[in-house]
């Protein structure tokens, strides 16, 4: 990936920055990273308690918190991608890290996500940010002096980024890390429809559907959407415009995705973020990472060339794999509460 050169100064825009991540010899390929962490990978334990927070509209969102260190001490807000949770491995696996670091760490299921039917129609989704705001707020009004972090894989990634955009200055937020974003929702719709991508729409969208199913079944959502057209849709645009959109007030899945989209806001970012991005996604076209020169100062995104979709499996020392990108997060966010400058293990990519 090769940047712009700006006539802008250096101080007054973002980088991208090239990373170090060696991906496992065994598992080179973008789908080998993709699918083994998700589905090879054994379960990290983690033990949780389970809180449920109601939100202004009436409906809720369920936390699982894990850490017994003290109050005042970091707090870091996990958010899971598409078809996720709080089983997702991505979470547990940071949220294992940072406990044992001393960290406080709330995992977020976000709004439909979990076994049981939230109470309202509207679901996650790319564009939904009021609950992480929310949540947020909740946490800056108990815990006014608690350093918090907030980091967000796939969807949940997108979420972050668009909110952190939308608070700007007035984030109560330290720190911020996006993992595997689809910077251009139209961009990896049409991307999912095509070869082997096509399998990872059919499990994302098998997810989906069932969500609905469950929704559905707790409350008639007929005269709300087509139920019948979205349950059959064969992508995601079909999907989004019989259900998405209706429900979040969106003309189409075209609206939906040119305004939920967080490539486009990133400018507006104050917070110190940094963004881990494969240019081999599945999920994804390389072409969709946004140039340097639209990143606010604040915000780092680092390419790597491999690293499939959350994926970032390495090689330790004695040749087992490891998720490489949640030791890093887990780096820069102890770093960063220790108030000391993040040493990176990255150089600026070559114009």
């Amino acid at each position: 990936h090769s940047t712009q050169i700006s006539m802008l100064s250096p101080d007054s825009h973002g980088r991208i920055v090239r990373s170090q991540f060696k991906p496992h010899p065994l598992l080179r390929g973008p789908h080998w990273q993709t699918i083994a962490p998700a589905l090879l990978r054994p379960l990290p334990k983690l033990k949780t308690r389970l809180e449920r927070i109601s939100l202004p509209d009436g409906d809720f969102i369920n936390l699982a918190w894990a850490g017994d260190a003290p109050p005042g001490s970091p707090i870091a807000i996990l958010l899971h991608g598409l078809g996720g949770g709080l089983e997702s491995s991505y979470l547990l696996g940071l949220g294992r890290r940072l406990v044992v670091s001393g960290w406080r760490v709330c995992l977020v299921e976000q709004r439909g996500a979990g076994v049981e039917a939230n109470l309202k129609p509207r679901a996650y989704n790319h564009g939904l940010t009021d609950d992480l705001r929310h949540l947020w707020q909740v946490l800056h009004i108990n815990e006014p002096q608690s350093f918090v972090a907030t980091v967000g894989w796939s969807l949940g990634g997108n979420v972050l980024l668009k909110a952190l955009a939308e608070e700007g200055f007035n984030a109560p937020v330290d720190q911020a890390v996006a993992v595997s974003v689809p910077f251009n929702l139209r961009e990896c719709e049409l991307h999912l429809r095509r070869g082997f991508a096509r399998i990872y729409q059919h499990r994302l969208l098998s997810a989906c559907k069932q969500m609905v199913v469950r929704k559905h079944q707790k409350m008639s959502l007929s005269d709300l959407v087509d139920v019948e057209a979205t349950l059959r849709a064969p992508c995601f645009e079909a999907f989004d415009n019989a259900f998405t959109a209706p429900l979040n007030g969106y003309a189409d899945a075209q609206d939906y995705y040119a305004r939920a989209a967080c490539g486009q806001y990133l400018s507006r970012i104050r917070i110190p973020t940094r963004i881990l991005h494969a240019l081999d996604d599945p999920f994804m076209v390389a072409s969709i990472v946004p140039r340097e020169n639209t990143l606010a100062p604040q915000v780092t995104i680092e390419i790597s060339e491999r690293g499939g979709h959350v994926g970032f499996v390495a090689m330790d020392k004695i040749g087992l794999p490891y998720c490489w990108s949640e030791e890093q997060i887990c780096h820069q966010l102890n770093l960063a509460k220790s108030s000391e400058p993040v040493s990176s293990e990255t150089e600026s990519a070559a114009a």
